[in-house]
């Protein structure tokens, strides 16, 4: 049998738009590639993830009349299987299942409801789905089919916070299935596609079966998805190699042959130099989706952000000239009294390598007025936070006005360890409709700036961003002489007391007995906990971490930092 995997990108509601490109793809599969089965993610109807639109009996509707709609539409003579919303059949339980399908012959030929259902990082779907309580094989072209959809095969991982007493795929196989299907949804997390395929090697050895795992790929809003679907199935060396591969971060269609037993081209590094390339190379590409996608799903066609000279806002800039096009993203450098000349000529020479429309807005001139309205109120007090801040809004206030003026999105420059810290201000550089490297660790940054000028010297051109700006130590430049390291422990430091505290969920205790010294820990952990407010307030950031601030991480503002001993 032909299997296509249609690894296609669904926009949430879009529901005219996903079924044309359901039949599209279909037309293809069929006529093109042959195929006599082709396979869609998770939910392909309506878009991953709905959220509280399922709260909308319209939404749901619209759902199941596309259903109805693609039932009479596509080929008779190619089975269809697609994600979907569907009415709960039970007595009891939520009002809604998540569903997945099969069309054949203009009806709707198998049906497998959702099993496990994820309640941690992004997920929360017991919210609104109720699980399946039965499980079946959909018999064609000589095949014994199950269905597990997308978390229905991730019961064995050890996932904080999971304890799943059903077995999906136990069910499946003890109804003696001969080809395990896996329609997902599945966020990208660097290094995910290692587990992914471990995940499925495991259960292919354990049913002797192949498996096909089809996943979803580009953004909705945070979270990303990386697509790179693929088969893995016994050879008769007693192997469970990888038999196809689909593409990272763009849509696919691939088709496997279960009559011809291949191993894949495509080769994931093993742990070492290579390993870091491939994933930094990886990272850099979902980024880049994350902002086209996001762009395109809310009607952005142009970009600006604010180009200090800096590491996270050169980045950013790269990245937005890489999404969207370099002559569609404008650059404003906005020098005060503090920015230094090298800052200035740097983001220049950063703009020109990319190719980016370059302005020069000086704020002295408003940062003075501020100044001198503020001069009675402030009782003549020493230059301080106040000040520095005030910097930062004047830029983030001329950010906007641009962004009115021409329609034009904001990228927001802060990383991930500034963010934790709240080293960021408020309705200042925090603004934005988009944190691009918002779940970066400052070290991560430099590491893929590194990243993206080697690979640049290497293919023969010259390094894209700056040396100096990679080399030179960070400031905010909003006073003088000012460095981070006046402000916060070293990133090398911080970032990783920060993954022990927001990946590991670790105390201060914890930490300390980590190796890491103890007044530092407390400040760190307290500094994150007061600092929530700002998260609070601050651009959806792309997620590409096992736990990124936002949906990822809901923690309350007002509280105890008890994992320290403070008491109110």
């Amino acid at each position: 049998m032909r299997i296509a995997l249609a690894q296609i990108n669904s926009t949430i509601g879009d529901f005219f738009g996903n079924r044309e490109k359901i039949r599209a793809v279909t037309k293809k599969a069929r006529d093109e590639q042959h195929a006599d089965l082709v396979l869609f993610p998770e939910l392909a109807v309506c878009g991953y993830p709905p959220m509280d639109l399922l709260d909308q009996d319209s939404f749901v509707e619209m759902n199941i009349r596309t259903l109805h709609m693609l039932q009479r539409e596509l080929p008779a003579d190619i089975a269809v299987g697609l994600g979907f919303v569907n009415r709960n059949p039970y007595v009891r339980g939520k009002s809604l299942v998540n569903e997945y399908g099969v069309l054949l012959g203009g009806k709707l030929a198998f049906e497998q409801i959702k099993t496990l259902l994820p309640t941690y990082d992004v997920f929360d779907e017991a919210r609104n789905f109720e699980p399946c309580r039965e499980w079946s094989a959909f018999e064609y072209k000589g095949e014994r089919i199950g269905f597990a959809i997308c978390e229905d095969v991730w019961r064995e991982t050890d996932i904080p916070g999971t304890s799943y007493i059903r077995d999906p795929v136990r069910e499946l196989l003890d109804r003696g299935i001969s080809l395990l299907c896996v329609p997902s949804a599945s966020p990208y997390v660097a290094g995910k596609l290692k587990v992914r395929r471990a995940l499925a090697e495991r259960i292919s050895i354990r049913g002797n079966i192949p498996l096909v795992y089809i996943n979803a790929v580009g953004a909705n809003d945070s979270i990303l998805f990386d697509g790179r679907s693929f088969v893995i199935a016994p050879t008769s060396a007693n192997n469970y190699p990888v038999q196809l591969d689909a593409k990272a971060f763009a849509e696919d269609l691939v088709t496997w042959d279960s009559a011809v037993k291949t191993e894949s081209s495509l080769t994931i590094p093993n742990a070492g130099s290579d390993d870091t390339r491939y994933e930094l190379d990886m990272l850099e590409e979902g980024l880049v989706m994350g902002i086209r996608d996001y762009m395109a799903k809310c009607g952005f066609k142009r970009a600006h952000l604010g180009l200090s000279g800096g590491i996270d806002s050169a980045l950013v800039a790269y990245l937005g000239a890489k999404a969207i096009g370099p002559e569609k993203v404008v650059c404003f450098s906005m020098p005060s009294r503090f920015s230094s000349q090298g800052s200035k000529d740097d983001a220049e020479e950063l703009a020109e390598n990319l190719g980016c429309r370059y302005e020069v807005l000086p704020i002295e001139p408003v940062f003075e007025s501020f100044l001198s309205t503020l001069e009675g109120v402030f009782e003549k007090r020493p230059f301080d936070i106040a000040e520095e801040n005030l910097q930062a809004r004047i830029r983030g206030s001329l950010l906007m006005a641009y962004s009115n003026k021409f329609d034009s999105m904001l990228l927001t420059t802060g990383n991930k360890s500034e963010l934790a810290m709240g080293y960021c201000t408020l309705y200042g550089d925090m603004n934005g409709a988009l944190g691009a490297i918002g779940d970066l660790f400052k070290t991560e940054v430099f590491a893929l700036c590194k990243r993206i000028n080697e690979r640049a010297i290497v293919a023969g051109g010259k390094a894209v961003i700056p040396e100096a700006i990679i080399t030179k130590p960070p400031s905010a430049e909003l006073r003088p002489d000012q460095k981070d390291q006046d402000s916060l422990p070293p990133y090398e430091v911080l970032d990783e007391i920060l993954k022990l505290y927001l990946f590991e969920n670790l105390s201060k205790d914890e930490i300390v007995k980590r190796g890491w010294e103890e007044e530092l820990a407390g400040r760190i952990i307290r500094t994150v906990a007061r600092a929530e407010f700002k998260r609070r307030q601050a651009p959806p950031v792309l997620k590409v971490s096992p736990r990124a601030f936002g949906m990822g991480r809901r923690m309350p503002i007002a509280r105890s930092v008890y994992e320290i001993g403070e008491r109110n």
